[in-house]
């Protein structure tokens, strides 16, 4: 499936997208490797399979023109993209009455836009080509709601949104669209600056969702690429992701009190 095909991947300087990078270039994929830290994508560069035809971007998703130019580029430098794998995300954690509106701006700017712009930009390319696959990254957040996390929240239930959208869109014309919804990987999202008016509610949830973070991004990868290969259009990878996914379904008005019970708060 990836062997000398053309994969793009945002957010490749580390976690998830670092690990893809690794595990594709593995398989023989020439990679379009983009992220806001070119210093540290470079470092993913030097990961990689002696030998690997690659490319770094530096590229801030949150700008429509840095993402449509980044999708030029890649169909200049390569001549096709068989891949697009919006990863790139960051969060923030406070309640809803202590999130600042430019903390939610920055998430959905990052989270959502970024995806729609990356879908967006790559998607002429695959229907030119026939042939393409649009990798969304969204989050267990993309099928429960947790407290702190409502900019999160919002962005990956969107990206589900405009993902299962494509699944009807897309048929027949030899693109498709996979949704990825990650659990608890032990990624650097974990690690983001500390919202304005965080307080000890915000610091008490911290701690619960590190608890879960228990998937080192490199087994995250193995199980992205498995399920790309058997066809999946949803991809529940990571700890606790099938589970949230059946309590989603099973619970849906009452998961409120399981998810409270799992955070320990």
């Amino acid at each position: 499936m990836f062997k000398d095909k053309v994969v793009a991947i945002t957010g490749a300087a580390s976690g998830i997208g670092r690990a893809l990078a690794v595990e594709t270039a593995a398989q023989a994929a020439r990679l379009a490797l983009a992220d806001l830290n070119l210093r540290a994508l470079q470092e993913t560069v030097s990961l990689l399979v002696p030998g690997t035809s690659v490319r770094a971007y530096e590229l801030d998703v949150s700008s429509r023109d840095a993402v449509f130019g980044f999708a030029d580029s890649v169909q200049r430098d390569f001549g096709a993209a068989h891949f697009i794998v919006n990863n790139a995300g960051t969060a923030t954690l406070a309640a809803f009455d202590h999130v600042t509106l430019e903390e939610i701006e920055k998430v959905l700017a990052i989270n959502l836009w970024g995806v729609i712009y990356g879908t967006k930009a790559f998607l002429p390319i695959m229907q030119l080509q026939r042939e393409g696959c649009i990798v969304n990254i969204s989050s267990v957040f993309g099928l429960v709601a947790t407290p702190c996390s409502v900019a999160y929240t919002i962005s990956k239930f969107g990206v589900r949104g405009l993902t299962e959208t494509l699944w009807y869109e897309l048929e027949g014309t030899g693109v498709r669209a996979v949704l990825v919804h990650p659990g608890g990987i032990n990624t650097n999202i974990s690690k983001t600056p500390e919202a304005k008016f965080a307080g000890e509610f915000e610091r008490r949830v911290a701690e619960g969702n590190l608890r879960q973070m228990t998937t080192a991004p490199a087994d995250c990868a193995r199980q992205i690429v498995e399920g790309l290969k058997r066809g999946d259009k949803r991809l529940l990878v990571g700890n606790g992701a099938k589970t949230l996914h059946w309590i989603s379904r099973l619970f849906p008005d009452g998961y409120v009190a399981l998810m409270r019970r799992k955070l320990g708060v």
